[in-house]
């Protein structure tokens, strides 16, 4: 067979992208993260014609170019919680904000062969707005985030995840040294809060992009 590896993500997206849709989730799927972004900026933000954009913690976000391209956007108020030259205070004003927007743009740590979006959240206010909140949410997943089920995805978050993450936001917890979770009592600890979301309700609101490339922890 040529392009055996091709062949591989295709199978195995599409199959994810069935189970996703069972679920009533809307997915679309993208080859790689230039065609995901010519997904949200050509077709889903037309289609929804929000007037109010946010976002939470993903790295396959920034990493796509979405982030710098609405941040320049004119036609939308967009509600940055990424900012830096901003406190921490007013960052989290955005965030309660956020849970208002008509649109909220993030990422999920895991995505089982069932089509269940699993997540672990130091704040909670990204999985606050994928649960409840925003008119839209839309998710952007790299392939790697693919496991077999709800087990392997809590294993994935807990000893890859979290600990790569704490390592990136250079957290004061053991799993910077260890590389896995030590169920620490650390203060910097980004393991708070679980969610697991089985089907999106209503029917459509939370918007899937798959994207056939490694992207993101």
């Amino acid at each position: 067979m040529d392009k055996p590896i091709e062949n591989f993500w295709q199978i195995r997206l599409a199959d994810v992208k069935t189970a996703l849709q069972a679920n009533n989730f809307e997915v679309f799927l993208a080859e790689k993260k230039e065609d995901a972004l010519k997904i949200v900026l050509g077709d889903l933000i037309p289609q929804l014609k929000p007037k109010t954009v946010s976002w939470g913690g993903s790295m396959t976000f920034t990493g796509s170019g979405l982030y710098k391209k609405l941040k320049d956007k004119a036609d939308v108020e967009v509600w940055d919680t990424f900012d830096n030259k901003i406190s921490d205070d007013e960052k989290n004003q955005r965030r309660r904000q956020a849970l208002h927007s008509d649109l909220f743009i993030t990422g999920t740590n895991a995505i089982t062969e069932a089509g269940q979006l699993v997540n672990l959240d130091m704040i909670g206010n990204r999985i606050a707005a994928l649960t409840f909140g925003p008119k839209w949410v839309i998710i952007m997943i790299g392939r790697n985030k693919i496991v077999p089920d709800l087990e392997e995805a809590m294993f994935r978050v807990k000893n890859y995840v979290a600990p790569a993450n704490s390592m990136r936001l250079d957290k004061k917890t053991p799993c910077v040294k260890t590389s896995y979770c030590e169920e620490c009592k650390s203060l910097d600890r980004i393991c708070n809060t679980w969610t697991i979301t089985e089907k999106s309700f209503p029917k459509g609101r939370v918007k899937i992009v798959l994207i056939n490339e490694d992207l993101g922890l």
